[in-house]
């Protein structure tokens, strides 16, 4: 039987070009008033998901 992807995650991740695991950053959907505008510029960039979980997520994108 074939594997499939777990879509929800697949919304949430994309690997990289060197097989890392690309993320958004939270906190930035709400309750933006109070936060700086450095903070919010910040939040924009997307990061690498941490070394820890990299092995699970890439399991549930591997379809």
């Amino acid at each position: 039987m074939k594997k499939k992807t777990k879509r929800a995650a697949a919304k949430r991740f994309r690997l990289t070009g060197a097989g890392r695991v690309r993320r958004r950053r939270a906190y930035k959907s709400h309750i933006l008033t109070k936060k700086t505008a450095k903070r919010k510029r910040h939040l924009r960039k997307a990061s690498l998901a941490s070394h820890a979980d990299e092995r699970r997520l890439k399991r549930l994108l591997s379809g």
